[in-house]
């Protein structure tokens, strides 16, 4: 039991590499971009020194709670979908913030690791409209003038799609340009992909969306920003500084925490470290967040 905990402390400190689990005929595969290191105290604001001093295991040698960044490809036989399409090829550096750094760049190649390119993508679902999911969706590829999804259908909420206004006033009126031409909304509930649901969870944003995955007698829930790291499972009223609605959010979590606690049921955290697939466990035995494979 030590030396599993001394590895699950290790894997809370570095971003995920590539991962993949099976349900039934669909399999579902994290695909890394890149990483993003996040100023704690002011990522989660209603913590304290105290708690980051009582939870070292979260943060790296500089103090930082360590992210991933990527996407998580599903697919079905010959099929490929992608959920959301990383931070694209660059890096963002801040003084200050709730992010220290973050950069992105590896997508394309770690769609080839596991044996896809591009143009098997038949489209890109996203979560939300924020730089570090819409990534290589609108941004050129390197060497070229087109993004590299560029054939590919792009799948947004409506209520998110409906206040794109929002993405432009945070200056990303060039990225909402991008992809309009290529922009399908979809509803609540509405199936998008065999196995893929999308459902409605506002309050990171206003139309921000989690896929369910079902297969094989199991359902994968793909929350996106809903929780940004595995300490807000055992603290779900810790909400971030990115929500729009923190109360809304967090209400939300509450909601999701016991849901993914239900049995059959695994949660895929995109900006988790490396513990992205994982089961809840609130039998007060250590973390509520367990990795799928330890």
């Amino acid at each position: 039991m030590a030396d599993l905990m001394v590895d699950q402390d290790a894997r809370l400190r570095r971003p995920a590499g590539i991962r993949s689990i099976r349900l039934g005929d669909v399999s579902v595969s994290y695909v890394p971009d890149g990483d993003v290191r996040l100023r704690p105290r002011q990522l989660l604001q209603d913590t304290t020194d105290e708690v980051w001093a009582a939870h070292p295991e979260y943060l790296d040698a500089t103090g930082h709670l360590v992210g991933s960044v990527g996407g998580l490809l599903v697919e079905y036989g010959d099929r490929a979908l992608l959920i959301d399409a990383g931070f694209g090829p660059q890096t963002h550096e801040a003084p200050d913030g709730p992010i220290s750094t973050v950069h992105g760049g590896a997508l394309a190649r770690s769609l080839a690791e596991l044996g896809r390119g591009p143009e098997d993508i038949e489209a890109v679902a996203f979560t939300h409209l924020h730089s570090d999911h819409l990534g290589w969706a609108c941004l050129p590829a390197p060497g070229g003038d087109e993004p590299v999804f560029a054939h590919a259908d792009y799948l947004v909420s409506e209520p998110e799609w409906d206040r794109r206004d929002l993405l432009e006033a945070q200056g990303m009126t060039e990225q909402a340009a991008a992809l309009a031409p290529r922009v399908r909304t979809i509803t609540d509930g509405q199936e998008i992909f065999p196995g893929v649901r999308m459902r409605i969870s506002p309050g990171h944003t206003v139309g921000h969306a989690e896929y369910v995955i079902t297969g094989g007698g199991r359902r994968l829930i793909a929350f996106g920003d809903a929780v940004h790291s595995p300490i807000q499972i055992d603290h779900p009223e810790w909400s971030s500084a990115f929500d729009h609605d923190p109360v809304r959010t967090a209400d939300h979590r509450r909601r999701l925490v016991a849901e993914l606690a239900e049995p059959g049921t695994i949660g895929f955290g995109v900006h988790f470290a490396d513990v992205v697939f994982g089961h809840v466990r609130q039998d007060g035995d250590g973390p509520a967040w367990r990795p799928l494979d330890a």
